[in-house]
């Protein structure tokens, strides 16, 4: 799933340039370019050279599991044509299916320094991220050291962010089910210290509220931080320690970690933009603030996500046999959703940090993924039918592919037997759109903790609505820093909504066809639109 915000801006993740279109890196030079970012990749092993003469950019990489199945061969073409037309350089893929697994590589590593993709190669996973935060937070429920329904102020008695009641009331279950209420989208960067995630959460006490806790579902990042906070104290130790002592060592994730310096050796997928319809090395991507990590810090391999997948979908053992979680805290992460909505597809609600989805059939889809800078990756479940897939891609066009696989029914049908609730797009009459009319805003803090704005202006147009989105970079931005090479300009998109039920609409693009994301509206208390939820962010309603 794409978990970020739909436009680019200095400091925050967003989606891909489409084939054809410049992309912009989304970090500020001062923010990040003054810092290892060009030793992100620098300092890992990019293993060794392909033989002379292999193609650079062609799909390629070693399998493992049923590869004469003609269920994986139609995947693999699948993947081989959407890097070809996406221009993403390296790919890899797992598949869970009636007990057996496929792992598969395919592409290169670098397009400067081409190495193939195998089931060991690492990439950054996002937000995935955030179920290895949840997992750990019920290690420590199960060993009665943190309760779901307690208030954050048990564990940090000093937490505030702008509004006193939601100090005080907001539950710990509340941040992993991303129904906190306040603003989300907060990216600053502390620092590489061990105490980059207490001064980040410091930090929060300006952050608004938007929503009450428990009422209205809104992806929150900062909720995440939060919640690695509360490991942090519980166990005494820095949050990635306690993550690799609690969840990562115990279940064998080899080429799981949260650090470029443990991953020296490794073969590591570089990031890449997309530039004129061509993957181009964007070694500026590729660092991301210590701050951020219980939101989306990890590295990993598809085969280490693979085997996550099987330890969720199992008896909460270790592959060597020890008993790491119950069966019935595993059941607990995937039931009992918060507040529903949409966040590309419909939601069920949000579990312990599991995307909680439903289906046509009946069956419900457990799923996440992960959105940074040239890092695109999927990953889904439906526990009814045994099945897994994780997706990871090193360049911005991986966010069309992860659609195509985890978003589309394409994956589902074949290889679950289910399919997305139906929609059909409706033209609707005018007053009947009329209420939806207006201004949208968004705010969101980027890593130098400036506040920039994502406004989205939509209008009645043949039946639908029609509109424009802007972000817009941090106000009162010097003259020297708009100058930067890299300085972030306003961005306008078109896009547009075609309602298939009521405040529930399908996207479309400029053109106005449907993109496959879906998004919906939010009414207040007095029955009147309140929200546009879009990729599961809150963009508050103005109608002048």
């Amino acid at each position: 799933m794409n978990e970020d915000l739909p436009s680019a801006g200095s400091g925050t993740p967003g989606t891909a340039a489409p084939p054809g279109r410049t992309g912009t890196p989304r970090w500020s030079r001062r923010g990040f370019l003054s810092t290892a970012a060009a030793a992100g990749c620098a300092t890992v092993s990019l293993g060794t050279p392909p033989a002379e003469g292999s193609p650079r950019s062609a799909p390629q990489g070693g399998g493992t599991g049923d590869a004469g199945n003609p269920l994986f061969s139609a995947l693999d073409a699948k993947i081989e044509e959407a890097m070809r037309t996406y221009a993403i350089p390296g790919a890899a893929v797992g598949v869970l299916l009636n007990g057996q697994e496929y792992v598969k590589g395919y592409g290169v590593t670098n397009v400067d320094h081409p190495v193939p993709v195998d089931g060991d190669t690492v990439f950054r996973i996002g937000s995935t991220t955030k179920t290895f935060t949840g997992t750990t937070l019920m290690r420590l429920v199960e060993r009665g050291k943190v309760e779901l329904d307690a208030p954050v102020r048990r564990y940090l008695p000093d937490f505030v962010v702008a509004d006193p009641f939601a100090s005080a009331q907001v539950t710990v279950r509340q941040l992993l089910n991303h129904s906190a209420g306040w603003l989300g989208d907060d990216y600053q960067d502390f620092g590489p210290g061990d105490d980059a995630l207490a001064r980040f959460v410091a930090s929060m006490a300006r952050l608004p509220q938007l929503t009450e806790p428990g009422e209205v579902f809104a992806y929150n990042n900062a909720a995440l931080c939060v919640a690695g906070r509360i490991i942090e104290v519980v166990t005494g130790k820095a949050y990635e320690a306690a993550v690799r002592e609690l969840v990562i060592d115990p279940l064998g994730l080899e080429h799981t970690r949260f650090s470029s310096d443990e991953i020296v050796g490794f073969t590591v997928a570089a990031s890449h933009n997309v530039v004129d319809g061509k993957a181009v090395l964007e070694p500026s991507f590729w660092p991301q603030p210590r701050s951020l990590a219980p939101t989306g810090g990890l590295i990993s391999s598809v085969r280490d996500q693979l085997s996550w997948a099987r330890f969720h979908l199992g008896d909460g053992t270790a592959p060597d046999g020890t008993r790491v979680l119950s069966r019935q805290s595993l059941e607990q992460m995937r039931s009992t959703p918060g507040p529903g909505g949409t966040l590309v597809v419909e939601l069920d609600g949000m579990g312990v940090t599991w995307m909680l989805r439903p289906t046509a059939q009946g069956r419900r889809i457990v799923q996440h993924g992960g959105t940074w800078p040239g890092q695109i990756s999927g990953f889904m479940m439906v526990p009814s039918r045994g099945f897994a897939l994780t997706l990871l891609t090193n360049s911005e066009g991986g966010t069309r592919l992860r659609d195509e696989l985890f978003t589309d029914d394409w994956a589902l049908s074949r290889y679950a037997g289910v399919t997305n609730l139906p929609a059909t797009a409706m033209t609707l009459p005018g007053q009947e759109l009329a209420p939806y009319e207006g201004r949208y805003m968004a705010q969101r803090i980027n890593d130098e903790g400036a506040m920039e704005d994502v406004v989205t202006e939509l209008t009645r147009h043949n039946g639908r609505l029609h509109g424009t989105q802007t972000a817009h970079g941090p106000a009162g931005q010097d003259e020297a820093a708009s100058e930067e090479e890299d300085s972030v300009q306003d961005q306008t998109t078109e896009l547009g909504a075609a309602f298939y039920k009521q405040d529930f609409a399908l996207d479309l693009d400029a053109e106005g066809q449907p993109i496959g994301t879906r998004s919906d509206f939010v009414r207040g208390p007095d029955g009147k639109v309140l929200w546009w939820r879009n990729h599961g962010r809150l963009y508050r309603h103005r109608t002048q």
